[in-house]
C-alpha cells in the first residue's frame, strides 16, 4: 500500500516514513499544505496522513478541499491540537480518524489497519489464493505448507501479487507499490526481491510472464 504523509516537522515526518516503511508501506512526505494539496491531486495513494498545522495551506482546508470533491480516501489526522473543538471539526470535516501526538506507531498501525476495514481496502486479516496465505498483522506467508515472516519490502512485494491474483503486474506497476517518491530504485530491485522470496519458498511462488510482468496464480 502506498501512504501520502502530510506533515512539516522533520523528525517525525522521516520517523512516520521509516516506520511505515518498515511495515512495508511505500510513502511519499511533504511538508507543507501547497505541496500536500498537489500531492493528494496526483492520487494512487490508500491512506493520507494528515496534520492540521501545515505551513501554507492548512489540513483543514486541504480535508475540506477533498471532501468537497467527493474524494472517500481514507485520511487519518495527525495533530499536537487536543482541544475538543479541534477533533469535532475535523471529523466534521471527513477525517477518518483523529491521533494526538506524540503517539506510538503500533496505535497508527492499527488504526490505519481499522479505518482501511471500514472502507473495505482490507476487510480480511489475510489474502489467500488456493496455496498461498499472507497474514496482513504478523507478516508471515504460508506456501504449501511453509511459512516464513517476510522482511517488509518482500512482504509489500507479496501483498501486491495476492491483491490481485490472476493479474499481470509490470515492473513499473511494482516499483510504484513498493518505493516512495524520490526513492533511488534499481533497474533490477524488483528481481532480486522476486529472487529472495522464490529462494525462501519455490521458483513457482511467483509466475514470471516474459515481456509482460510477474503474477501469483488464483
Amino acid at each position: 500500500m502506498r501512504v501520502l504523509v502530510i506533515e512539516d516537522d522533520m523528525m517525525l515526518g522521516k520517523a512516520l516514513a521509516q516506520a511505515l516503511g518498515d511495515a512495508g508501506m511505500a510513502t511519499d512526505w511533504v511538508r507543507d499544505g501547497d505541496l500536500g494539496a498537489e500531492a493528494v491531486a496526483v492520487g494512487g495513494h490508500g491512506v493520507v496522513l494528515l496534520d492540521i498545522g501545515l505551513p501554507g495551506r492548512s489540513g483543514l482546508e486541504i480535508l475540506r478541499s477533498l471532501r468537497a470533491a467527493g474524494d472517500k480516501r481514507p485520511i487519518l489526522i495527525i495533530t499536537a491540537r487536543d482541544e475538543l473543538d479541534d477533533r469535532v471539526a475535523g471529523l466534521d470535516l471527513g477525517a477518518d480518524d483523529y491521533l494526538v501526538k506524540p503517539f506510538e506507531v503500533k496505535e497508527l498501525l492499527a488504526r490505519m489497519r481499522a479505518v482501511l476495514r471500514r472502507h473495505g481496502g482490507e476487510a480480511v486479516s489475510t489474502l489467500c489464493t488456493s496455496e498461498i496465505e499472507l497474514d496482513l498483522a504478523s507478516h508471515e506467508v504460508k506456501y504449501r505448507g511453509n511459512g516464513e515472516v517476510l522482511p517488509a519490502r518482500e512482504f509489500a512485494l507479496m501483498q501486491a501479487l495476492l491483491e490481485r491474483p490472476g493479474t499481470i503486474l509490470s515492473r513499473a506497476q511494482l516499483e510504484e507499490r513498493l518505493y516512495g517518491w524520490g526513492e533511488e530504485v534499481e533497474s533490477n530491485a524488483v528481481d532480486v526481491l522476486i529472487h529472495y522470496v522464490r529462494r525462501k519458498f519455490d521458483k513457482d511462488v511467483i509466475r514470471n510472464v516474459r515481456g509482460a510482468g510477474w503474477m501469483i496464480p488464483k
